[in-house]
């Protein structure tokens, strides 16, 4: 019985901050693990600058070719934080204050309140509101497309209710062999294996600083005994002298 084929996503990273270098992306390594485990496809990243437009157009886009879409960024109070307004462009709808996130901003900061506190209510009209255990802040769901803040710690909190309400399919399998033969002397091995099993996702990755492997190689896939068969068939292809690890 044949696997179907597993649902697809893209990651839209909004930020000049990224861009110019001034701050690291940290969010888009957890996404990718998070959608491994889900067995969702994570095809394409996308990073964009504080622009109105290019996010609509982005968001418009990659809506249209993915099943789930993932921003980061750009959320909070300020003027560069256009996502919200980037979102609601893209599918041609106005941005309103929401009640449920207003009230939650006025109870949380309480004497504090300001009008630029109020900015942390934006959404886009229509829009779903996703609330989940332990998050203060309910995260934002416009139609396959959800809106996750930049900062790690947040972004985190976030995913892991924004993950529970996903639908994947069989998480992905994978396996790992270490070796110290070099990439190039690796290239026949892995020219037939990766021809005998099209199914199974072939990876190769120099190793430069470790003394005791100089190449890694990964064998992921959906079909738990074809990734099996593709690292077994590559390790009876290994010289019987090749030192190897398995895991």
């Amino acid at each position: 019985m044949s696997i179907p084929p597993p649902a697809t996503a893209a990651a839209l990273i909004i930020g000049n901050e990224i861009l110019s270098g001034k701050v690291d992306d940290q969010n888009l390594v957890v996404l990718a693990r998070a959608l491994r485990v889900l067995g969702i496809r994570l095809l394409r990243v996308v990073v964009v600058s504080d622009d109105v437009e290019v996010i609509a157009d982005e968001v418009r886009s990659l809506s249209r070719s993915h099943d789930w879409v993932f921003t980061s960024g750009g959320v909070g109070p300020t003027h560069d934080d256009l996502t919200i307004q980037g979102v609601a462009r893209a599918f041609d709808t106005q941005v309103e204050i929401a009640p449920q996130v207003e009230a939650l901003v006025r109870s949380h900061f309480g004497e504090r309140f300001t009008p630029g506190h109020l900015l942390m209510a934006r959404s886009p009209r229509g829009c779903q509101l996703v609330s989940g255990e332990g998050i203060r802040w309910p995260t934002v769901r416009m139609h396959n497309v959800w809106v996750l803040p930049g900062v790690p710690e947040v972004f985190k909190m976030k995913l892991a209710v924004v993950t529970s309400h996903l639908s994947g399919g069989k998480p992905f399998v994978s396996r790992s062999v270490y070796t110290q033969l070099d990439e190039p002397t690796l290239v026949p091995l892995l020219d037939d294996v990766v021809t005998r099993f099209p199914q199974v996702e072939v990876g190769s990755y120099p190793k430069w600083r470790d003394p005791d492997c100089r190449t890694l190689l990964t064998f992921d896939g959906l079909d738990e005994d074809a990734v099996e068969t593709a690292c077994r068939a590559f390790l009876a292809l290994l010289p019987p002298s090749a030192p190897r690890r398995v895991e």
